[in-house]
């Protein structure tokens, strides 16, 4: 693809990466095929193809954005699929991710919109602050008609009730259970320390039980990456930069590994030593940090399950959440350890097509989010499974709220078949003769 950004603009680091990759781009149109949103609309617009003419022209400045500009681009939940099909190798991970804060420069959003993103990117990244909005819910489901429109999906997404607080992934240091083989440190990720803490629960059993030292850093906080996806810059690269401090303080202390077990957050962490590759303090640091995190089925199958035999042989579908399957290329380790749990693992049509969940994807435009919940539920019905298995809280969050069947972590179920206790979602009747 031609450019014509003005030489002024390709000083700035970002545009001239961008450049590089619009040139990669050779409109063939393959990435429109595997495109959500491209599905649901047919819209050129609403394809990886025509969001990359877009941007080209935001960067090129001679068709300045309009709001229908900025629709286009939000309408993306940037799953990465576009770049899994991509035979040229396309980096659109960069050009969505540099566009994004490009655009709020330009074109100012209607106000309930922007109510809407302030909202979240100062309570998301903090679970006190997020424990305390869900509680609060109920009062602005009573007031809900006073509230925007915006608001309103946010207020229907809210829990009745939270789970209790995680009682084993605690601040400090959890030993190996015998022999220590591995000493990794473990992100806890902040929503779901909120509405999942027996994933973390069921991660730090599963690790100590396979011999791994588990370390949750007491100053450990938001990685950034719900934040940055929306195109916040500011406050994100704040809480990476504490992300990345406390982990190289770990890294200096003796660590093999920094553990994931939220892959949303993964698809930026990975991205660190980019983002700060041109900051002096920071250069360094974030690339020895990126250098040593790794999801959770990457540690567990180097470790090995042992004797995984604790759970009944369920038919298992797995979900390949987004963020594992497009943007850190993780398909096999999940299913491999769930079949030599003894779990019956079956594929769920379409199985590379998001689920809606995107992040923030689901609360910022939930028109669209819920065709695609409705498109995975019923794919996932057709292969007729006991148990939904995913690797990333927001695709459970999302799946669970209509799937006929249990949605769980993929730890939790090889937790309770090395040993540890039924997840809470799968009722007893689950797998019972």
């Amino acid at each position: 693809m031609r450019t014509t950004i003005p030489p002024r603009l390709l000083q700035d680091p970002e545009v001239a990466a961008s450049e590089k990759a619009l040139r990669a781009c050779v409109h063939c149109g393959f990435c429109n095929a595997t495109c959500p949103t491209y599905l649901l609309t047919g819209n050129e617009l609403e394809g990886p193809r025509g969001r990359i003419y877009l941007i080209k022209n935001i960067l090129e400045e001679g068709i300045p954005p309009s709001r229908q500009t900025v629709e286009h681009i939000d309408n993306c939940l940037g799953c990465l699929a576009c770049e899994t099909t991509c035979p040229s190798g396309v980096d659109y991970s960069l050009l969505l991710e540099t566009a994004r804060p490009r655009l709020d420069q330009l074109v100012k959003r209607p106000w309930a919109d922007r109510l809407l993103r302030t909202l979240l990117t100062r309570t998301l990244p903090y679970p006190g602050r997020t424990r305390w909005a869900l509680r609060m819910s109920w009062v602005g489901r009573l007031f809900s008609f006073l509230m925007p429109g915006v608001m309103r999906p946010l207020l229907a997404m809210a829990p009745k009730r939270l789970p209790r607080p995680a009682s084993v992934a605690r601040p400090g240091v959890v030993p190996a259970e015998n022999r220590r083989r591995l000493r990794v440190a473990l992100l806890t990720g902040c929503v779901q320390q909120v509405l999942g803490p027996q994933i973390n629960d069921a991660t730090v059993r599963l690790l100590t039980r396979l011999g791994a030292e588990v370390i949750i850093p007491p100053d450990m906080g938001c990685c950034g990456a719900l934040t940055f996806h929306m195109g916040e810059r500011k406050r994100s690269r704040k809480l990476m930069q504490r992300t990345i401090a406390v982990w190289h303080r770990e890294l200096k202390a003796g660590l093999d590994a920094i553990v994931l077990n939220t892959s949303g957050c993964g698809t930026a962490i990975k991205e660190y030593e980019h983002i700060f590759r041109h900051d002096p303090q920071w250069a360094d640091k974030a690339k020895a940090v990126v250098g040593r995190v790794r999801d959770v089925s990457e540690v567990v199958a180097q470790l090995g399950l042992g004797q995984a035999d604790r759970a009944p042989a369920l038919k298992v579908a797995y979900h390949d959440a987004c963020s594992l399957q497009h943007g850190l290329c993780i398909t096999e380790p999940p299913r491999q350890l769930l079949k030599a749990a003894g779990f019956a693992v079956v594929e769920i049509p379409e199985g590379h097509i998001c689920c809606g969940s995107a992040g923030t994807y689901n609360m910022l435009r939930p028109h669209l989010a819920q065709k695609l919940q409705a498109r995975k539920v019923e794919r996932i019905a057709s292969v007729g499974p006991q148990v939904v298995a995913a690797g990333n809280i927001g695709c459970m969050e999302q799946i669970a709220a209509c799937a006929a069947v249990p949605v769980v972590h993929t730890v939790e179920l090889l937790d309770w078949a090395t040993g540890g206790p039924r997840p809470a979602g799968v009722p007893p009747d689950v797998g019972s003769d």
